[in-house]
C-alpha cells in the first residue's frame, strides 16, 4: 500500500494528515491487516507492540473509527471501568506494562472471554515477554494474537520523515531525505527526535534545512 496520501501527493506535501492516514510497510503490515480484519480473528485477544511513535495509537484510532469500542489506559483501569466494559463489544487497553493492578487485568481477560468480546492491547514490549507476577495472568497472555511492529525499513523511514516534516510545514528534497535515512538511527522515536532537532536548529539559525544543518544535528 503506497498511499500516505500518495506519499504526500508525490512531494507536494504542504498538508497535515487525517488521523486515518497510515503508511503501511513491511514492519507494520501484519498489525494493520489484523486491525482491518476484525472480527475475523483466530482469537479474541490482540496485542500490538512496538516502540514509542511506531503507530500503535494510530492503528487504534483506525480500529475504533471503523468498529467502535471503549478505550482506556491500562493505568486507569479500575472496578468502575470494568462495569462500563459490559456495554461494549470491543475494548482497547493502551500502554500495558508492569505498572498495573495485575488482578484487575486478569479480571478483564476473564470478562472478555466470558462475554465473547474482543480486547486489543498496546504495549512497548510484546505481552508474552512481560514478566507479570500473577501466574494466571501470565498464562492468559499466551492466548493473545501477537502483532509486533518492527523497526522501519527504508521505505517506511522515508514516509515517516515526510510525515514529520509535513506536520511542521517543512519541505525537503529527496536527496536530503535519503541522506538522513542513511545516517539516522532506524527507530521511530529517533526519527521523530531528529526532525525536531533539525527544525530547531533551522529556526535558531533562521536558515532553510541543508546538509550543514543535518550534519550539525547528527553530531549533537
Amino acid at each position: 500500500m503506497k498511499d500516505l496520501n500518495q506519499l504526500l501527493l508525490d512531494f507536494n506535501y504542504k498538508q497535515n494528515f487525517r488521523h486515518d492516514d497510515f503508511y503501511v510497510g513491511k514492519s507494520n503490515y501484519y498489525a494493520f491487516e489484523l486491525i482491518n480484519k476484525w472480527p475475523k480473528w483466530e482469537k479474541n485477544f490482540l496485542n500490538i507492540s512496538g516502540e514509542k511513535y511506531s503507530g500503535k495509537t494510530h492503528l487504534i484510532n483506525i480500529f475504533l473509527k471503523n468498529f467502535k469500542g471503549f478505550r482506556l489506559e491500562s493505568k486507569s483501569l479500575d472496578n468502575e471501568n470494568l462495569k462500563k466494559i459490559k456495554l461494549y463489544q470491543n475494548i482497547v487497553l493502551e500502554d500495558l506494562d508492569l505498572n498495573i493492578d495485575e488482578k484487575l487485568i486478569y479480571t478483564l481477560f476473564n470478562l472478555i472471554d466470558q462475554d465473547n468480546k474482543f480486547l486489543v492491547i498496546t504495549s512497548t514490549m510484546p505481552i508474552a515477554e512481560i514478566n507479570f507476577q500473577l501466574d494466571d495472568l501470565r498464562s492468559r497472555t499466551k492466548n493473545c494474537l501477537l502483532a509486533k511492529i518492527e523497526n522501519p525499513d527504508d521505505e517506511l523511514m522515508f514516509a515517516l520523515i515526510l510525515k514529520n516534516l509535513s506536520d511542521r510545514q517543512i519541505t525537503l528534497n529527496k536527496k536530503l531525505i535519503n541522506f538522513i535515512i542513511k545516517r539516522v538511527e532506524r527507530s521511530y522515536g529517533k526519527i521523530f527526535e531528529f526532525i525536531y532537532k533539525i527544525d530547531k536548529i533551522s529556526l535558531k539559525k533562521n536558515k532553510s534545512i541543508d546538509f550543514k544543518i543535518i550534519n550539525e544535528a547528527l553530531e549533537q
